[in-house]
C-alpha cells in the first residue's frame, strides 16, 4: 500500500518531510489538506490537527523529525538521515537546533502578525528577533564545511532548509554572518530543497509579512 501524505506546500514541516522523501523517490501519495476531506482524516490521526503526517498502512505518524526517521527506518532509501554514533547524535542536534530555535522562533513573528488588531506583542516579537541572532551567531561558530554535520545531507539539512528559508524573510541573516548565508545559498540551490520552494511559491500570499522576491 502506498504512503499517504498529508501537509501543504507552503508548510515548512511539511517541506521538511518531502525532502527526504523526494531525495529518496519515495512513493506516497500527496493529500492536500486544502481538500476538507483530507484535513478530516488528518485530524482522525493528529490530535490537534497538525501536519505533515503520513499513514503507512495502518499506521499513522506525525512530527517531521518522526516521519524521516520512520521512512529510513521502514522505507529506505539511498540517503542515510541519520547516521549511526555521535555523528548520528549531533544530526539530531541540528535537527532540533533548527526547528526549536531557528524555526519556532521564527514563527513568534509570524503569530504576531496573524493577530487581530490591538492584541499584537510587540515585545515578545522583539524577543524573539533577538533570538533569532542567537541562533545565528551559534550557527556561524559550529556549521559543518558542505553541510550542517560535515559532508552528507542529512535529516538537520532537511530541517535547516525550510528554517532558513523563511527565518531570513522575518530577520534577514546579517552579511557579517558569511559561512550561515552561504549555508543558506547552498541549501536553496539543491535540487529537491529548490522543488520545495518551487511548490510553495503559489502560496507565497499566504505570508503575513510579505514574502520577498528574492528567493
Amino acid at each position: 500500500m502506498t504512503i499517504q501524505f498529508f501537509g501543504h506546500p507552503f508548510s515548512s514541516y511539511t517541506q521538511k518531510a518531502l525532502i527526504a522523501l523526494w531525495a529518496d523517490e519515495t512513493p506516497f501519495d500527496y493529500r492536500m489538506i486544502e481538500d476538507p476531506e483530507n484535513m478530516a482524516e488528518l485530524k482522525r490521526h493528529s490530535p490537534f490537527g497538525m501536519f505533515p503526517l503520513i499513514v503507512d498502512g495502518d499506521r499513522a505518524v506525525f512530527e517531521s523529525s518522526i516521519i524521516i526517521e520512520y521512512l529510513q527506518d521502514n522505507h529506505p532509501g539511498p540517503n542515510r538521515w541519520i547516521p549511526d554514533g555521535d555523528e548520528g547524535l549531533r544530526v539530531r542536534l541540528f535537527d532540533r537546533f533548527f526547528d526549536l530555535y531557528i524555526m519556532n522562533t521564527m514563527q513568534v513573528g509570524v503569530a504576531n502578525a496573524l493577530r487581530p488588531e490591538g492584541k499584537q506583542d510587540a515585545y515578545g516579537e522583539e524577543r524573539a528577533r533577538e533570538r533569532l541572532h542567537v541562533a545565528y551567531n551559534w550557527l556561524e561558530e559550529n556549521l559543518g564545511e558542505t553541510w550542517a554535520v560535515g559532508e552528507r545531507f542529512t535529516m538537520a539539512d532537511c530541517a535547516a532548509a525550510p528554517s532558513l528559508f523563511y527565518a531570513d524573510w522575518v530577520e534577514p541573516i546579517p552579511d557579517s554572518r558569511r559561512r550561515l548565508k552561504a549555508y543558506r545559498a547552498r541549501l536553496l540551490a539543491h535540487p529537491v530543497v529548490a522543488r520545495a520552494v518551487d511548490g510553495g511559491r503559489p502560496y507565497r500570499h499566504y505570508f503575513p509579512l510579505g514574502a520577498p522576491d528574492r528567493d
